[in-house]
């Protein structure tokens, strides 16, 4: 079998059923399974499907986006494995040109796609390097903003990179990772200690430490529906959750190379920014 597509349902049935049946209109000629990791909360939200190409397992545990994607990965037989949002909706021809470039360049570890907003506007996360100290720092700045071309203030968005070129980059979306299967496993997947947002990031940085690319291809895109999702809403929880994982990645990697006085200003830089966000939030009329 040429892919397996893994997609993880928390409360988003009617969401996932458009990201499935866009996966199913854009096979081409590729053999592929369609594996649900269904953890939703509401029983009245979890997938179901007749088609023998799609397999569902519910009743999991929501122990978090990475979790949930190792569950689906484990039970996948395909030569490729693509995680895919619940909230995606891929455009025709995307799917296999995707599998084609992975197929004619073995160096490549794990591609991403140009992602779309529903707005028609770039989504900036498709494509992105590491946050590192002044990564981060030019980031919550807005410096890339202001100097878009510049390469060292434009490290963390890739500002300087066209969203229509094909590109080496250092990490790509979680809400579309393609990569080989043997990749998945000689990395041992996704770090079940964040439970949302980073796990993209942490997993993009293993698989470059085995030498291989991260890719970002700009010929084909997808449309991110982003903040359908119950797991990608923006509410307190969601917010949360992205900085405690940018943090736990910034942990894993940094520490010990930035020094004390680097991570102190990491971390304060991170907590600063997360208030600024929950107050923005809570102004907005959040819960």
């Amino acid at each position: 079998m040429d892919i397996s597509v893994i997609i993880v349902n928390y409360n988003t049935k009617k969401l996932c059923e458009q990201t499935v049946k866009a996966v199913l209109d854009n096979l081409g000629d590729l053999s592929a399974e369609i594996i649900i990791a269904d953890n939703s909360s509401v029983k009245s939200e979890v997938f179901s499907s007749d088609d023998s190409r799609i397999k569902v397992f519910s009743g999991l545990p929501n122990k978090g986006f990475g979790t949930a994607s190792n569950y689906g990965a484990k039970k996948a037989s395909g030569d490729y494995i693509l995680f895919l949002n619940s909230d995606t909706v891929m455009q025709l021809g995307t799917l296999p040109a995707a599998v084609s470039y992975m197929k004619s360049h073995p160096e490549t570890g794990c591609l991403g796609i140009k992602t779309l907003l529903e707005d028609g506007s770039f989504d900036h996360g498709c494509k992105r390097g590491f946050p590192t100290p002044f990564n981060s720092f030019c980031y919550f700045l807005k410096l890339d903003r202001l100097f878009p071309k510049n390469k060292a203030i434009g490290g963390y968005r890739l500002t300087y990179i066209d969203e229509n070129d094909t590109a080496e980059v250092e990490c790509v979306s979680g809400a579309f990772m393609l990569m080989p299967k043997e990749v998945f496993r000689e990395t041992k997947g996704f770090d079940e200690e964040i439970f949302m947002h980073g796990e993209d990031i942490d997993l993009c940085y293993r698989i470059r430490l085995t030498g291989r690319k991260i890719v970002y291809l700009g010929d084909v895109y997808m449309i991110h529906l982003k903040g359908r999702s119950s797991l990608y809403e923006k509410g307190k929880e969601s917010i949360k959750n992205f900085y405690n994982g940018i943090t736990y990645v910034y942990d894993k990697y940094y520490t010990d190379s930035h020094g004390k006085t680097g991570t102190f200003l990491f971390h304060s830089v991170i907590k600063l920014k997360y208030y600024i966000t929950l107050l923005r939030h809570y102004i907005s009329g959040g819960k």
